[in-house]
């Protein structure tokens, strides 16, 4: 008789699970706090965490004495956000990343105005956190079985024809959304799907389906609340026997019993599988393993199965790659189980080629990973491994399928080394030479750069996280070369690209202004760089760009034309609402008399404002009622004057203006009443 115990890979925690879980115990380190609802769905992990002093509360209310609130992976409403600002409460958003680049996308979308459809169950924390951040003005459903998609098709018009969005949970069941969007799809025209289901839960459904297709019997283990492990347990249940438990004790020995001595007269070999939900800890995973041992254990059967158990771990020996799960970390090694009765220990320069990284900051309790023996002490029980070059093995074949395939890479820049840099790029080490960094060489003619000064350039580079391109790769050597300036220049390329693609008379961009001149700016608007010419940046006259804009600042502007062959765009800055023109023509009209202030002098006159951003010309001959030659003689820059408006061009917005038929009017005025007073005089002498 033989007895296959085989643990899923995926079982355990998923990303966002880790990440809130670490977050809780550095809360707990630092004097304990709240978590806003059940951190994650397992009865035991709260248990343990509300020991160390995190509680969860349902309600802000009930957080006290100003402690930290942890919301965790699930998300929450954009009103939480609100209300923890409202109460000055201080929060760590553990949200899971993917969560929150659903909260983004509908967060978007539905401000457009397009309602959204979530498949999920309405219930859970999740879907519940996703509807709190659509826009209020656009209907929200939530389906979770078909009979609730057809139902919207009969009875919601909206749901038909406005513009759709459809997401999914993140912990969905793939099967059932591919049949979601063939409906979907059937009905809603002005529809956009978006993919949302954790790759990661993708990856345990599948694995799950694979394993529970060749076992016997399965053991799915998570909390009975967590949605991810019941599907889990849906899954299976469609291929073997499956028992769905929280723990080791929860399970159903009895029966366990039955179902294998029932297997064990039909076939000579029973193979067994575990999978646990993303909320589960790696401990409780492997008590269930340990426990099976146990409670199966039947002499009638005539199976040893903690033999049988002990045969799925692996012997080790110097160079064995093993898979090790975190006991505890201390701030010179982390304390490892790889499931054999050594105690493992990789020190601190065995766990990460970045240097000056402690090793809590590498890994912590509960993390599964990979390393590989160095030593083994026999005598006191006690293996060395290092996680290390297993990082660099690994990384060594990803950073050649990356310059087979002109993948762009990241790493961060470790140290200056002589002729470039040292970049940490998937656990090794990569040269980057001086002359690829990207970083200017500033030669004079045929003179080479002074070595100190490269040198202090380079430094600036020093812990920044880059993008770069492998051109070399000797994995005999395990020499890496790259180039940051190739990754730079691809990128630009592709901006470039896009941007020349997309480009149209109008299209509204915000850039940064790089340079500026007597006759303008250049702004950047993402690869390429547009000319805003100064009588384009403000409707008021100005005589250098300087006074309005400066080098750095975010400038709204729109296309007003372009040359893809020159590579030229012409940009204007001007918002049409706030034109002066149509004030003026609003308030003014020919014949008006207005106060004007001179704002420039030239041989044929003068200019002078009539309100901000519309000027009228004073030609030389409308000065004065003499002859005038020197306009300098009249008028000076500054002085305010009253003119008449004689003539409007509204085509091509000009004014012009005259002081001349104002003396005039005022000539002839006099000359009246001068007319008038000496026919009184002559009526009085008669």
């Amino acid at each position: 008789m033989s007895i296959n115990i085989t643990v899923a890979k995926t079982a355990g925690f998923c990303f966002g699970v880790k990440n809130a879980m670490t977050q809780a115990e550095k809360l707990a380190e630092n004097g304990g706090g709240y978590t806003l609802g059940q951190l994650i769905h397992n009865p035991f992990a709260i248990k343990e965490l509300e020991k160390k002093g995190v509680f969860a509360i349902d309600t802000l209310d009930e957080a006290k004495d100003g402690k930290t609130v942890i919301i965790r992976s699930h998300g929450v409403g954009q009103a939480v956000y609100d209300e923890l600002k409202r109460q000055n409460i201080p929060y760590i958003d553990a949200t899971c990343p993917k969560v929150v680049k659903i909260h983004k996308i509908v967060e978007e979308e539905s401000a457009k105005g397009a309602n959204v459809l979530i498949a999920g169950d309405p219930n859970h924390p999740e879907v519940k956190g996703i509807m709190g951040h659509c826009h209020k003005n656009v209907k929200v459903w939530v389906v979770n079985s078909l009979d609730d998609i057809e139902s919207l098709v009969k009875n919601e018009k909206s749901f038909v024809h406005n513009a759709l969005i459809f997401l999914s949970q993140t912990t969905g069941k793939l099967s059932k959304w591919i049949e979601y969007k063939k409906i979907v799809k059937k009905h809603c025209t002005n529809l956009k799907i978006f993919d949302t289901i954790c790759k990661a839960t993708t990856c345990r459904q599948t694995e799950a389906e694979d394993l529970a297709s060749k076992c016997d019997l399965m053991i799915v283990v998570g909390g009975r609340e967590s949605s991810n492990t019941a599907k889990l347990a849906d899954i299976s249940k469609k291929y073997c026997k499956t028992f769905f438990t929280e723990s080791a004790e929860a399970l159903p020995v009895a029966e366990i019993k039955a179902v294998l001595s029932d297997l064990a007269k039909k076939s000579s070999d029973i193979n067994i599988g575990i999978t646990a939900g993303a909320s589960t800890p790696y401990g409780i995973i492997k008590e269930v393993h340990r426990f099976m041992s146990e409670i199966t254990k039947n002499d009638e059967m005539d199976i040893d199965f903690m033999a049988e158990v002990d045969k799925t771990f692996k012997r080790v020996y110097i160079g064995n790659r093993v898979k090790a799960y975190v006991v505890a970390v201390n701030n010179t090694e982390a304390i490892v189980d790889i499931g054999t009765k050594h105690s493992g220990y990789i020190p601190a320069d065995e766990l990460t080629a970045t240097p000056g990284l402690l090793p809590k900051d590498v890994v912590k309790p509960g993390d599964e990973i990979e390393c590989v023996v160095t030593n083994i002490n026999d005598q006191d029980g006690i293996v060395y491994l290092s996680k290390k070059r297993v990082d660099a093995a690994a990384g060594l074949e990803k950073l050649a399928d990356a310059c087979n395939n002109n993948t762009t890479v990241t790493g961060i820049v470790t140290s200056v080394v002589k002729g470039g840099v040292i970049v940490t790029c998937e656990g090794s080490r990569v040269f980057v030479p001086a002359s690829h960094t990207g970083v200017s060489r500033g030669r004079r003619g045929d003179q080479p750069e002074n070595p100190e000064e490269l040198a202090k350039k380079l430094e600036t580079l020093l812990k920044k996280e880059v993008k770069l391109k492998i051109i070399e790769v000797s994995e005999g050597r395990g020499k890496v070369v790259g180039s940051i300036k190739n990754a730079a220049k691809e990128e630009s390329d592709a901006l470039k690209e896009k941007f020349w693609s997309e480009i149209e008379v109008g299209k509204k961009y915000v850039g940064e202004v790089k340079s500026m001149e007597s006759y303008g700016v250049f702004v950047d608007l993402g690869g390429v760089d547009g000319m805003v010419h100064s009588s384009e940046l403000t409707w008021n006259r100005i005589k250098h760009p300087k006074e309005v804009v400066s080098v750095g600042d975010k400038l709204e502007v729109y296309v007003k034309s372009y040359d893809p062959e020159k590579k030229r765009v012409s940009l204007g800055a001007k918002n049409p609402d706030d034109n002066p023109w149509t004030k003026f023509l609003a308030e003014f009209a020919v014949g008006d008399v207005v106060k004007v202030q001179v704002v420039s002098i030239t041989p044929f006159g003068a200019f002078a404002q009539i309100i901000p951003g519309v000027d009228g010309l004073i030609h030389i001959s409308q000065i004065s009622l003499d002859r005038v030659t020197n306009v300098a003689q009249y008028l000076t820059v500054g002085q305010v004057v009253e003119a008449k408006i004689t003539e409007v061009d509204e085509e091509k917005s000009r004014v012009s203006l005259s002081i001349k038929e104002l003396l005039e009017e005022s000539a002839g005025d006099e000359e009246e009443a001068a007319e008038e007073e000496t026919e009184g005089t002559e009526e009085a002498a008669e």
